[in-house]
C-alpha cells in the first residue's frame, strides 16, 4: 500500500511530467529481473509486462484479496496526466478510452484536482438529512443547461446518486411508481428496454440488459421486463402495451456497439409511450455530456425526425464524464410525467449529492457545456472518421462499418475477423494506445474531449499499425 499512497502524492506533479516512477513497490518487486523483461517482446515498443516483470510479481501479490470479477492485461496504471496514462514501469499510454468514457476532461485535470482539494479541506459527507451548499446548485444548473441546450424540454428536478447503474435504477423505480400510480392495482408495471443495450449490473438495471453473457449466471431476472430490437418501429405496438410503464433506450448504445437511434425510431417510441402513458427513459450515460458534440446526445440536429418535434424524454440518466473520475450519477424527471409521483421516503442514497461530489460535477458541467468545446467535439469526430475510412480503404476486408457521432465511435469488425477484435486491442496497448471493444467485434473509441488533433494524428498512426500486425498474423 506504500506505493498507492506514495503514487497519489505525486499526481499533482503530473503536471510537469514527472519522467520516472519509483516507489516501494517497485524497489520491493524489481527484485525479480527487469532486463528479460524488456526482452520478451523486443518488436514493440511498448510491451506488455512480461512473468517475470515487476507489474506481473505486484500483480500476484495483490490479487489473491481482490473478488475476480475482472479480466485485465498485466499493466498496472499508476498515473495520469491529459490523454495519457503511466503504468508503474513508466511506459505511456495514449488513452482513447477515457476510463470508458469517464475522463472527458481528461486525467487529473488541474482545475478538479483543485476543487477536489479544496472541497475537501471544507466538508466532504453530513447525509442527506440536511442541505448543503452543491446538491441544489448541480441539480438547478443541470436544469438550465438542458433547458438551454434545446434537450429534454420538460425536464425540471434531479435525483443525484453514485453512478450509472444507480441513476438507472432510480429510473426504473420511479417508472414502476408512475405505473402504481396510474394503476393501483399494479397492472402497469412493465418495463420495456432493446437488445444489445447496457443499463447497469445491479438487479433491475441487469433485468433490462438483455446480454444472456451478464443476465444468465445471475437468472432469475426480476419479472416484468420485455425486450424489443433496436431501431425496429413496427413492433412497438405490440411491445409497448397498456401494462408498460416505462421503456429506456440508450440514444447510442455504447456497450452493444456504437449503434445509433434513427430519429423515425426515438419519435416512435415518444408516440406509443404516450398512447399508454408510459415514461420514456433515454439513458445517456455514455453517450451524453458533449460526447456528440450536443451536451445532449437526443438533442443532436442528426436524430432530429425530418418533420415534428425531436424525440425528449421524460427520464433522462447520467453518470460517467459527470464527475470526470469521481463517482456520481444523476436521474433527472419531468414534473408532470414523475416527479408529481414521487414522495419522501421513495428512494434514497447515503453517499449520493455529498457536496464534495457536486462541487466537482457542478464545475465539470459548466465546462461540458462549452460551445467552444462542442465544437471541437464534432471536428474531432469528423477527423477521426476521416482516419478510419482512410483504413477501411486500406483494409476493406477487416473494417466493415463505422458508426457513431462526435467523440462516441466505433470500428466494426468484419465476420471473419470479429473474433480477432481482442488481439488488436492488445496490439494497440503494445504500441502505445488504449482502446476498447463494444458489441461483437466493434473497437470502440470515446477519447477524453480535450485531445488534440495532433493525439489524434497518433492515434491513427498506431491503429494502422495495430492492423498491420494483425492482418499479418491472421
Amino acid at each position: 500500500m506504500a506505493f498507492i499512497h506514495l503514487a497519489a502524492r505525486r499526481l499533482p506533479v503530473a503536471r510537469r511530467l514527472v519522467p520516472g516512477i519509483e516507489s516501494l513497490a517497485q524497489q520491493r518487486f524489481f527484485s525479480v529481473s527487469r532486463r528479460t523483461s524488456s526482452q520478451v517482446k523486443a518488436s514493440v515498443p511498448n510491451p506488455d509486462p512480461a512473468a517475470d516483470s515487476a507489474s506481473v510479481a505486484f500483480v500476484n501479490d495483490q490479487t489473491p484479496y481482490m473478488v475476480p470479477t475482472y479480466v485485465r492485461p498485466a499493466p498496472v496504471m499508476v498515473k495520469g496526466q491529459g490523454c495519457y496514462l503511466w503504468d508503474m514501469e513508466n511506459r505511456k499510454y495514449l488513452d482513447l478510452t477515457a476510463g470508458i468514457a469517464v475522463n472527458s476532461l481528461g486525467h487529473c485535470d488541474p482545475e478538479v484536482a483543485q476543487i477536489i482539494s479544496e472541497q475537501a479541506e471544507v466538508l466532504v459527507h453530513a447525509s442527506n438529512l440536511y442541505y448543503n451548499a452543491w446538491t441544489g446548485a448541480l441539480s438547478k444548473l443541470l436544469i438550465d443547461v438542458t433547458h438551454k441546450s434545446g434537450a429534454m424540454r420538460d425536464a425540471s428536478q434531479v435525483f443525484i446518486c453514485n453512478s450509472g447503474t444507480e441513476a438507472n435504477e432510480a429510473a426504473i423505480k420511479f417508472a414502476r411508481k408512475v405505473g402504481r400510480s396510474h394503476d393501483p392495482s399494479g397492472a402497469k408495471h412493465e418495463i420495456v428496454s432493446f437488445h444489445n443495450s447496457f443499463h447497469g449490473r445491479t438487479m433491475g438495471a441487469l433485468s433490462a440488459t438483455p446480454n444472456p453473457k451478464y443476465q444468465t449466471p445471475f437468472s432469475p431476472m426480476l419479472p416484468g421486463f420485455k425486450y424489443g430490437k433496436y431501431n425496429d418501429v413496427a413492433q412497438l405496438e405490440t411491445l409497448i402495451t397498456e401494462k408498460t410503464c416505462g421503456v429506456i433506450v440508450e440514444p447510442i448504445q455504447g456497450e452493444g456497439g456504437i449503434n445509433v437511434g434513427t430519429p423515425e425510431f426515438l419519435t416512435a417510441l415518444r408516440r406509443r409511450c404516450d398512447e399508454v402513458g408510459a415514461v420514456l427513459i433515454f439513458d445517456e450515460i455514455q453517450c451524453g455530456l458533449s460526447r456528440t458534440g450536443t451536451f445532449w446526445a437526443h438533442a443532436h440536429p442528426s436524430l432530429a425526425p425530418a418533420s415534428g418535434e425531436a424525440a425528449h424524454p421524460d427520464i433522462l440518466t447520467s453518470a460517467k464524464a459527470l464527475g470526470n473520475g469521481v463517482p456520481i450519477g444523476a436521474t433527472i424527471v419531468s414534473e408532470k410525467a414523475v416527479a408529481r409521483h414521487i414522495k419522501p421516503g421513495d428512494h434514497g442514497t447515503t453517499y449520493g449529492g455529498n457536496p464534495l461530489v457536486c462541487r466537482v460535477a457542478h464545475h465539470i458541467v459548466n465546462r461540458l457545456a462549452s460551445p467552444e468545446l462542442q465544437t471541437g467535439v464534432e471536428a474531432k469526430g469528423a477527423f477521426l472518421v476521416s482516419g478510419f475510412e482512410a483504413l477501411q480503404k486500406k483494409y476493406p476486408n477487416v473494417i466493415s462499418e463505422i458508426r457513431g457521432r462526435g467523440l462516441i465511435l466505433g470500428v466494426q469488425l468484419s465476420p471473419e475477423f470479429t473474433a480477432k477484435a481482442s488481439d488488436l486491442v492488445a496490439a494497440a496497448r503494445e504500441r502505445g494506445m488504449l482502446i476498447i471493444t463494444a458489441g461483437e467485434g466493434c473497437i470502440r473509441f470515446v477519447p477524453p474531449l480535450t485531445i488534440t488533433e495532433e493525439q489524434l494524428k497518433t492515434g491513427l498512426r498506431i491503429l494502422e499499425q495495430a492492423l498491420d500486425a494483425v492482418v499479418a498474423a491472421a
